[in-house]
Order: C-alpha cells, then structure tokens, then sequence
C-alpha cells in the first residue's frame, strides 16, 4: 500500500481543529461555528447563530457558552463592542463587513 493511501494519512487539504475550536463546538450546536475573534486576553470567540450565543475558549482550555438572551446585549455587534470595551481584540472581530472594511477601519479610525 502506498503512504498516501494508508489508514492514517490524512487527504490533501484535511486540517485538524484548533483546540479551541473543538471545545467551541463541543459546547454550541452548530456544526462549525463563526469564528469571531481572539480577545486582549487570549479567548476566542465563536459565534452560533442557530443558539444565538457565543463560546468564549480560554487559552487553558475554560470555555462558557454566554447566550445573548441571557445579557443586557440584543446583537452580535454589541457582543463585540463590549467585548472590545471589556478586553480588547488582538484579533478581529470577524462580523459583517468585509476584509477591506477591516482595513479601511485600521488606516482611517
């Protein structure tokens, strides 16, 4: 048998889950939820739209799932505000828009 056709290889353009990620859909329904972002604190983020909730996955692995019914938040943009308020993002957030809104927003605040 051929290495690439043995049990344990993976097919061309198969990636594993990051870690934080798997705890995310372990807590959500969705299959493979939004991918929001990486707060100032190393949490990431994710969105399911089906609960509308959102994971938050700490870097050690913690994770709460926080369904916007249950806060004083009515969005998923005021999720990210606040969370941009309370933490700040290292990376994102990924709502709407577009990658040229992101940068547009970054050259001209």
């Amino acid at each position: 048998m051929s290495k690439s056709a043995s049990p344990a290889s993976k097919s061309v353009g198969t990636t594993d889950a990051h870690p934080q990620e798997r705890t995310a859909r372990e807590l959500l329904t969705q299959g493979r939820p939004l991918f929001l972002g990486v707060d100032g604190e190393g949490a990431a983020h994710y969105w399911d739209s089906y609960e509308f909730a959102v994971a938050v996955v700490a870097t050690d692995g913690d994770a709460e799932k926080v369904a916007l019914a249950e806060t004083p938040f009515e969005t998923l943009a005021q999720w990210c505000e606040y969370t941009k308020d309370e933490r700040g993002w290292s990376v994102g957030p990924h709502v709407g828009g577009s990658l040229v809104d992101d940068l547009a927003r970054e050259v001209d605040p």
